[in-house]
């Protein structure tokens, strides 16, 4: 936001990963991080995706970074690099590139990784993307824009663009300059809509302070908050759910937000809000937004556009303005350096979180049980350090240490998390709220604390000290290393070209027949309905795991129960680290229940609770389930869930709102699993037993499809041979996890590549 309002290159950018061949991210994590992230994901993926040895290609991917993220973990080449070194990094690469400039110090860790990215972009020049994120200063963004410049991308894979903010600002500089007119009693009403800045400003302003100078203060918002219980009115919010706006994406993108349910409670919009100050009689959200977009509409036909507007659900699909792309840019700056980080000086990070971000979803329980994508942490979040800190200072996971920065301190406990650069401390946001809601207030540490206006993202001279105190962390993952299984498996697109079918041939699967039981016994002419998982465009950001949990009702359970090892995710998202600790390859892996044609977990129910259906799914009949959890004991997947306490019992009337009236609601004593979205399955078929057809390829896709930003999972009828699941099965790549178990697993995966420089160590 600095660089926009610095007019950095002007504009906004806009990035096209579909045509890049060769990227390059320098602390940017535009997968997950980003509001262009779900765009990116799907063109990031799509130049990943292999279908076939012959003639395959992938794009190539470099991020330098100091604590690891979902963008970076699917790198194919990615260095540890702490976060005031970045700057280095990229003046680096500008000067390697042609881009321009000096050059900067690189780290050593980092030098041939600089040549070769940099050579591979002069090679790819057009086709080369190098992005940085919004942690960096502005002087690290002008240097990026320098490099696309100078290659040609601009107009190609980069465009400039209006930004979508109407009038960018400083922000930073903006909320200063307000808390000092507040402090000095010359604001005497302050109306805030939404946001919580006694949370989350910067604590040097003291924010808390100045708005008790305010002598008429007013909250706009959804939830009770820090903020609110310092104003002296609070005005419920409407959900964006329950109301109309309208809204601009990041590429200029406008739509009508039209209401989906009634309002719950007595809400207001901010439209209705602010209306109100400046315009009498009280009018509508409907009424304001509609004659937002009559205003300046010179001709009769308003109507039908405005018809035509709440159809299709855009109301303009340009790109936004562009800005010329043949204006010379700016010489790349020279990045002012920072003090060298030490033992005793160390770097302190500031990020959100990646399920909290800076803490306005903190009441959300399906959000504080979601497993951090890296640590698999739930219920907290802890300070990041790398191997090699705290061997030094003797850490290990749940120990609490003392951080002081600049005058200030804070006491956490500790992660010790592969690829976090040597001497960076990592907090996230979002934890340690004071009035929360019963859910949210009062988990984890408020990093915040720390957090001033001068350093928002990253600052030097951070100390630690070990304090002697202890957390016990609940974690879904206890082991992070492959130890060579081949339960997930890996390779090269140069090894994939010269044997495709190495992911197949890494296990002996016994043949069909080669079982006690008759192989046919399940043997159906309708349906088979069955998966695949592209472990080669996932970027194990968790949302299929949110999902499918949104969709089958499945419950919280707390932080205690986690610790014993009973969470109940139907599909986890398992993370896997290879090589050495301070430079690992990173692996994630989605597994459901798998479906199985030879299901172990079948051939122990006593009373045939879990069994097979007609068209071969394994389904758990909740009625006759007693609860022995033998299918779980015999299950090798361990996906299958157990309801040791009666988790819906005691709902609200607003609570059971929001479970899926399609989907059973589970009581104690019960096991539970993935069912492929049964009902969406059962949806389809009526439907399509009323138009007498049979089931279109692409008809059902289950939640954690359809959540998927990559596109990563396909589902359909292996039976039918044109299915696009049933053309994924027959590719080289693809392989069923623990086959060689003879169970014969319906939900396979397609093997990772990676696309390795050959003149680099992956």
């Amino acid at each position: 936001r600095e660089a926009r309002a610095g007019g950095v290159f002007g504009a906004g950018t806009i990035y096209d990963f579909s045509k890049a061949k060769v990227i390059v991210a320098l602390d940017s994590d535009f997968l997950s991080q980003h509001p262009a992230a779900l765009r990116h994901a799907r063109d990031f993926a799509a130049r990943r995706r292999v279908e076939k040895a012959e003639g395959a290609t992938m794009s190539r991917f470099y991020a330098a970074e100091p604590t690891p993220s979902i963008t970076g973990s699917n790198a194919d080449h990615r260095v540890a690099v702490a976060g005031h070194e970045i700057g280095e990094l990229a003046a680096a690469v500008a000067a390697l590139a042609g881009a321009g400039g000096g050059g900067g110090d690189v780290p050593p860790n980092a030098t041939s990784w600089a040549r070769a990215a940099a050579q591979d972009l002069r090679a790819n020049a057009g086709h080369g993307i190098v992005i940085a994120g919004e942690t960096q200063p502005p002087a690290v963004h002008a240097i990026v824009a320098q490099i696309n410049a100078s290659l040609g991308n601009i107009g190609l894979t980069v465009r400039h663009a209006v930004p979508a903010e109407v009038s960018p600002v400083n922000q930073r500089a903006s909320l200063q300059s307000l808390v000092e007119e507040m402090r000095s009693g010359a604001v005497e009403l302050l109306l805030i809509l939404g946001g919580n800045p006694v949370y989350d400003a910067p604590v040097d302003l003291d924010f808390a302070g100045a708005l008790r100078k305010v002598k008429l203060r007013l909250h706009h918002s959804l939830f009770a908050n820090e903020t609110s219980r310092l104003c002296q009115w609070q005005l419920p919010a409407t959900h964006f759910l329950e109301s109309w706006s309208d809204v601009r994406a990041f590429d200029g993108t406008a739509t009508i937000v039209q209401p989906l349910v009634e309002p719950l409670y007595e809400g207001i919009s901010p439209h209705q809000l602010v209306d109100a100050f400046v315009q009498q009689p009280a009018r509508t959200a409907y009424e304001l937004v509609r004659a937002t977009w009559e205003k300046g509409n010179l001709t009769n036909t308003f109507e039908a556009q405005w018809r035509s507007f709440l159809s299709d659900g855009v109301a303009s699909r340009g790109e936004g303005a562009a800005v010329p792309e043949n204006s010379p840019p700016p010489a790349p700056p020279v990045p002012q350096k920072s003090a060298a980080v030490a033992r005793n000086n160390l770097e302190i990070l500031f990020r959100p979180d990646p399920s909290l971000l800076d803490g306005r979803y903190a009441n959300n329980g399906w959000l504080q049980e979601l497993p951090k994508p890296f640590s698999k942490i739930t219920w907290d979040n802890a300070a990041l350090v790398s191997p090699a800190l705290a061997q030094c200072e003797k850490l290990e996971n749940g120990d609490y240490i003392e951080l002081t920065f600049r005058g200030r301190k804070l006491d956490a406990p500790v992660w010790i998390l592969p690829g976090q650069a040597e001497h960076s401390v990592t907090l996230h946001l979002g934890y340690g709220r004071q009035r929360a809601g019963r859910v949210g207030t009062n988990k984890g540490y408020n990093a915040y604390t720390l957090r001033v206006a001068y350093a928002l993202w990253q600052g030097t001279g951070l100390t630690i000290r070990k304090t002697g105190r202890h957390l016990k962390f609940a974690t879904t993952q206890n082991h992070f290393t492959i130890e060579g299984r081949d339960m997930y498996r890996a390779g090269t697109l140069a090894q994939f070209m010269k044997k495709p079918r190495f992911a197949v041939e890494m296990a002996e699967v016994p043949r069909r027949e080669e079982t006690l039981f008759n192989p046919d016994e399940y043997k159906n002419a309708g349906y088979a309905w069955g998966m695949v998982v592209d472990l080669n465009t996932c970027i194990g950001c968790n949302v299929c795991t949110i999902a499918c949990q949104a969709e089958n009702n499945i419950p919280v359970v707390g932080k205690a129960q986690v610790i014993a090892g009973r969470e109940m995710h139907w599909i986890r998202v398992d993370t896997y680290y290879s090589g050495g600790p301070d430079e690992p390859e990173f692996h994630h892996q989605p597994v459901p229940c798998m479906h199985c044609e030879l299901a172990p977990c079948e051939l122990v129910c006593p009373v045939a609770a879990t069994m097979h259906d007609a068209e071969g799914l394994n389904v758990q009949v909740y009625n006759r389930c007693v609860g022995t959890r033998y299918c779980s004991n015999n299950c090798p997947y361990k996906v299958r869930r157990f309801n040791f306490l009666e988790y819906n019992g005691a709902l609200s009337p607003s609570e059971k709102l929001v479970k899926n009236p399609d989907v059973t609601v589970r009581c104690r004593g019960v096991m539970e699993k993935c069912t492929y979205c049964l009902q969406r399955i059962n949806a389809a078929r009526i439907t399509a037993q009323l138009e007498q057809r049979k089931i279109r390829d692409g008809e059902i896709t289950p939640a954690c499809a359809q959540a998927c930003p990559a596109e990563a999972i396909t589902f359909g009828d292996i039976h039918d041979p044109k299915s696009r699941v049933s053309r994924l099965k027959q590719r080289p790549l693809d392989y069923g996890m623990l086959a060689e178990l003879n169970t014969r697993p319906r939900t396979t995966y397609s093997a990772k590549l990676r696309n390795p420089n050959p003149q680099l160590k992956s």
